[in-house]
């Protein structure tokens, strides 16, 4: 089989410059094309220079829809905005989206879903196989534990970050949530300050710290009477990052169009 395509959206970021550099790294994948956003100062710029690798002669470019019949795939770590367009792109041009983009409503959410009839969408909070871990772990712990146990998310990352809480606080949320059997959406509890009364029973709560230069570190707690058990992930490179899009590309290759997730890539949606 020829070498899988990939262009990388958000190309001259941080997580874009990784994900170049991880391309380069892995046997079979090239870089097709990197994209940034068309006002960018970086437009015309070397994605391989950027990525600190030298020269690949792939030149920075606003033009998604010039690249996209080049690409069998694209891998976009962006903004929402950038992503519901990419997702529009590829499902007309029958191409594989693999989204990190974290920070969407629910109306964006369903404008993806209804992308993922016409192609093949992989869509995760997180990449990393650490954090899907760690999401199956909380869905199995917080099916077997009762509700006498209160279930907290800490997250914390770089003072850059613009969403909260982070995408995988989240997907962590939605784990615990579906192993207790309840929605997230109205159990969940973003902030507290001032008179807030006791803990309403079988919520789920998110505290979110930002600072520094942390790339992830994420913590579900789960407090019972006398006793209390943490499961942490802390990540410190942006690799495992691009290494699980990467693993998650080459996996939906072939696949029929539809919107999938890191647990269907790593196997451990029925764990």
């Amino acid at each position: 089989m020829s070498d899988m395509r990939l262009i990388v959206a958000g190309a001259g970021g941080r997580m874009g410059r990784t994900l170049v550099k991880a391309i380069a790294e892995t046997k079979g994948l090239v870089l097709a094309g990197a994209l940034e956003d068309a006002r960018s100062p970086l437009i015309g710029s070397d994605a391989g220079t950027l990525a600190g690798l030298g020269e690949n002669h792939v030149k920075l470019t606003g033009d998604a829809a010039g690249l996209i019949d080049k690409a069998d795939a694209v891998i976009d770590f962006t903004i929402p905005v950038a992503s519901l367009a990419l997702a529009g792109l590829a499902a007309r041009a029958g191409k594989v989206h693999i989204i990190g983009t974290t920070g969407f409503s629910a109306a964006d959410d369903a404008r993806i879903a209804e992308a993922a009839k016409s192609a093949v969408i992989v869509k995760s909070g997180n990449m990393s196989l650490g954090v899907n871990l760690l999401a199956a772990l909380t869905k199995r712990v917080a099916k077997t534990l009762d509700s006498s146990f209160d279930i907290e998310i800490l997250e914390m990352h770089h003072n850059q970050k613009i969403d909260a809480p982070s995408g995988t606080a989240l997907l962590l949320g939605r784990a615990a949530a579906e192993g207790r059997g309840i929605d997230l959406a109205t159990h969940s509890v973003r902030s507290r300050d001032g008179h807030t009364g006791a803990r309403n029973p079988g919520d789920i709560g998110f505290a979110t710290l930002r600072g520094g230069t942390v790339v992830g570190e994420h913590t579900v707690m789960f407090a019972g009477p006398d006793e209390r058990i943490d499961l942490t992930h802390k990540a410190t490179d942006r690799m495992i990052f691009a290494r699980g899009a990467l693993h998650a590309a080459l996996w939906a290759r072939g696949k029929p169009p539809g919107l999938y997730s890191m647990m269907d890539v790593l196997g451990l949606t029925d764990f």
